[in-house]
């Protein structure tokens, strides 16, 4: 028995030690709104959709829509030796073996596109629509990350609750164990009870130990959602508190403005956009050109020794598409069908979050009513658990009436905390298919 009593001390005491030394350390305290951003700070799928949002805002630019003109220099110098063989009409005959030649050239030229079927405004569209996509993809994660993080905080809430709850049940094993010890003193207990309430200890403080094993592993899992360290010492202060005021039809209005359901619109206006542009491939393309030009020709023989022009020059291309194939028509075949597969994908996911929405509305509402009724049988299990544990106290009540009382109160205790943070949860992932998570 005092080995027993020994050991049943040394567990409690461990666990009050670990827990203030824990609170100890101010600075260990982990609030929510920290917690949040933490991992917005340090969250690796954000920080790669931010890359992806500064690249296309680094592309999006008209010259790479093809809107600016384009300006290049060239230069050159050619040294040849030949055979020279020249025949003039007068009759003069010029053969000359090993003749030096020299020609250098140079040039400015610039190009721009005045015309291609409004190529370029569809292409400068499609660049904006790419931008615009990215800026909501960011969007995506970061609601993601909230919910995340908000679930697993609260699960740690919940884990610590479960904790509380078995020790109230421990204290009052420990209390019964006191009053069998007295009456078995004055020979009015039986080893069975002695033997009994050793066994209910036991199996307390084995589930209090199980239940510290869920919640270190809990706060390590909440610490990778942080990208910390997950054998970080920190304390979660809270309460699950559960926003009771969420209507559905405002959920239903507001999935229209889910992140997810903006990026699958924007998918299907660049598919339109690229459909327009295989299709301005048909159309003749009109190129305005102009430069200057510097050409020096020196032979060492001949009728000619020197050939020398320099001068501005200007010009106007047009290309005309006759015939490729049928290439641009398939082109254009399938980027239809992948336009169409993109409103199809669009139209998939609004039925796929509202679905998601009414079952989840249905799990809140369902979990708020019995929230409540739970909450009154769990002042009555503890009423019920006072009122048995004074009658065994006073000798009239039996240790199976207590022990009964006491799994009732357990119990009680288990399910009003599963039911809030069932609540919680269920109202965390409204707020998030309708974007109003914080």
């Amino acid at each position: 028995m005092k080995t027993f009593i020994t050991f049943t001390i040394y567990v409690i005491t461990g666990f009050t030690t670990f827990a203030q030394n824990t609170f100890k350390n101010i600075n260990g305290r982990l609030t929510l709104s920290q917690a949040i951003a933490i991992a917005l700070e340090n969250n690796l799928d954000i920080k790669i959709a931010k890359n992806n949002l500064e690249s296309s805002i680094i592309n999006n630019h008209i010259s790479v829509a093809g809107g600016l003109p384009e300006v290049t220099a060239s230069a050159s110098n050619n040294r040849t030796l030949t055979n020279l063989t020249q025949e003039i009409s007068n009759g003069t005959k010029i053969q000359r073996n090993n003749v030096a030649n020299n020609f250098i050239g140079a040039n400015v030229t610039g190009t721009y596109l005045l015309y291609n079927g409004m190529r370029v405004q569809f292409t400068k569209a499609r660049l904006d629509a790419i931008q615009k996509q990215n800026d909501v993809l960011i969007n995506v994660q970061v609601q993601n990350v909230i919910a995340d993080v908000i679930v697993k905080y609260y699960d740690i809430v919940r884990q610590q609750d479960y904790i509380k709850t078995i020790k109230e049940a421990l204290g009052v094993t420990l209390q019964r164990k006191k009053i069998i010890e007295v009456k078995q003193s004055v020979g009015l207990a039986n080893n069975a009870d002695r033997f009994q309430v050793m066994l209910d200890s036991t199996a307390n403080i084995q589930d209090l130990i199980s239940q510290q094993n869920i919640l270190d592993q809990s706060k390590a899992d909440l610490m990778n959602l942080l990208v910390r360290k997950p054998d970080s010492v920190y304390t979660i202060s809270d309460t699950i508190f559960v926003d009771t005021s969420i209507n559905i039809d405002t959920i239903k209005h507001r999935l229209y403005l889910n992140p997810a359901i903006l990026s699958a619109e924007q998918q299907t206006k660049i598919n339109e956009l690229i459909v327009k542009e295989i299709g301005a491939q048909r159309y003749p393309s009109v190129i305005f050109n102009g430069g200057y030009s510097f050409n020096r020709n020196k032979n060492g023989a001949g009728l000619t020794l020197l050939n020398q022009t320099t001068g501005p020059f200007v010009g106007v291309g047009v290309n005309v598409p006759i015939f490729n194939g049928g290439v641009i028509k398939r082109q254009q075949q399938v980027a239809n069908l992948n336009t169409t597969n993109a409103k199809n994908s669009t139209e998939q996911l609004l039925n796929t979050l509202q679905t998601g929405a009414v079952k989840t509305y249905q799990s809140y509402t369902n979990s708020l009513q019995q929230l409540k009724t739970e909450r009154e049988n769990n002042i009555i299990a503890a009423a019920l658990l006072d009122l048995v544990y004074k009658r065994y106290e006073l000798g009239v009540g039996t240790i199976i009436d207590l022990r009964t009382a006491q799994q009732s109160y357990l119990e009680a205790g288990f399910r009003l905390v599963n039911l809030s943070y069932a609540a919680k949860v269920a109202e965390i992932e409204l707020k998030r298919l309708a974007s109003m998570l914080p």
